[in-house]
């Protein structure tokens, strides 16, 4: 079975001048797609691939095959990162955030600076590791997946394909809407439990 491009988890037009549908259209319809197509052909070129689940792929891979798999892992967990309706840290969530930045608000403020200072094409990730939240980032198509002991939570596109159509160059104006409007704190909540990297799986 052929990997697919998932269905967003909102409309296109949820995000109003947040994220706008046009953004998604490019986005989640060409570049995450064209990320799945590729796979795919690569996959299908080669049966020592074939009956690999992405995340399988994605431990035992390089190079291009990859940076492909990757990217439409990190693209699956990127969009059900995103909320269109505001949410807030509550109960073990919060809990953590407290007890490894102070406060939320601190916590976002990490994240932007994660987010705005990494230098080229990434992700800004908050994760769990040896019980404890960290803010990191990866480069290119690196993801949380290829990292023994990276537990994620969320994850952020800072590609600039993420945010051109709507903030042009401006990556800082981007992450501070999106960190402080539009992240899915229940998806992070719901993530503590492990199993985020399964959730942006697909079977072979």
């Amino acid at each position: 079975m052929a990997f697919v491009l998932p269905d967003l988890p909102y409309t296109k037009d949820a995000f109003g001048d947040i994220l706008s549908a046009e953004t998604f259209d490019y986005h989640h319809g060409k570049h995450h797609n064209a990320y799945v197509t590729k796979a795919n052909e690569l996959v299908a070129a080669d049966p020592s691939l074939q009956g690999k689940s992405l995340v399988e792929l994605i431990k035992s891979s390089s190079g291009t095959l990859f940076n492909q798999v990757g990217q439409v892992w990190n693209h699956t967990f990127y969009w059900n990162s995103l909320s269109p309706d505001k949410t807030e840290p509550s109960g073990e969530l919060l809990d953590k955030i407290n007890d490894s930045f102070g406060s939320v608000d601190a916590l976002i403020d990490k994240l932007k600076a994660e987010a705005v200072g990494h230098f080229a094409s990434g992700w800004a990730a908050l994760i769990l590791k040896d019980g404890k939240l960290e803010v990191t980032s990866y480069h290119d198509a690196d993801t949380p997946v290829a990292h023994e002991g990276h537990t994620p939570l969320l994850i952020v596109d800072v590609w600039e394909h993420a945010y051109y159509i709507d903030y042009r160059n401006a990556r800082p104006n981007y992450a501070d809407r999106v960190l402080k409007e539009a992240l899915n704190w229940d998806w992070a909540a719901l993530n503590l439990d492990g199993q985020g990297v399964s959730r942006a799986d697909q079977p072979a």
